[in-house]
């Protein structure tokens, strides 16, 4: 098992916060990088057909287990069972909380909310049988201005700035400059 916390920074004007859209897509490349974008078995080697992405709405059941997993991949060559799942409660703070995922437990992800660019924790995964080490932005995110106003910004894949005007504060307000790291927690 492998507990990683993906962390996001990013230059924010006129931007209190920023965090995915309640049904984001996550996607993220293998710990093997000759993946090209695809979960990789850590014992045989055998290359999942399709990129990774997960959510944190789909919930799969464990073969031979009572639990559930978000993300669940048995390998065709030599039938390890993989899964990832978000865990609740993570902290602000550098060292997270991991607690298992339960019926009254959240697992929304933190909002960025620097403006200085500094790395933040964004969700914590526990991955077994893969290890990810690349997040992506693309698709739909949720970002809140200085006055309180709630705008959708859409990413595509390679892109890492997003421009807007917020008529109601009369200023422009953009997102840049995104960067993100997986850390093992």
């Amino acid at each position: 098992m492998v507990k990683l916390i993906v962390e996001i920074a990013m230059e924010l004007e006129n931007i209190a916060s920023v965090k995915p859209a309640p049904d984001y897509e996550y996607f993220f490349n293998s710990f093997h990088p000759e993946a090209n974008d695809q979960v990789t078995c850590t014992s045989c080697r055998e290359e999942h057909p399709k990129v990774v992405s997960f959510n944190q709405q789909d919930e799969h059941e464990l073969s031979g287990s009572r639990g559930s997993a978000n993300f669940v991949w048995r390998c065709g060559n030599c039938k390890v069972s993989i899964s990832s799942l978000f865990y609740a409660d993570m902290q602000r703070e550098q060292s997270c909380s991991f607690t298992p995922v339960g019926k009254d437990k959240s697992t929304a992800p933190l909002p960025y909310t620097s403006d200085s660019g500094a790395l933040q924790p964004l969700v914590a995964l526990d991955c077994r049988g893969l290890e990810v080490t690349k997040f992506h932005f693309r698709g739909k995110w949720v970002a809140e201005t200085e006055g309180g106003k709630e705008m959708e910004c859409d990413f595509d894949e390679g892109e890492d700035r997003w421009d807007d005007y917020d008529e109601d504060g009369g200023v422009p307000v953009s997102v840049s400059e995104m960067r993100s790291e997986v850390k093992r927690g």
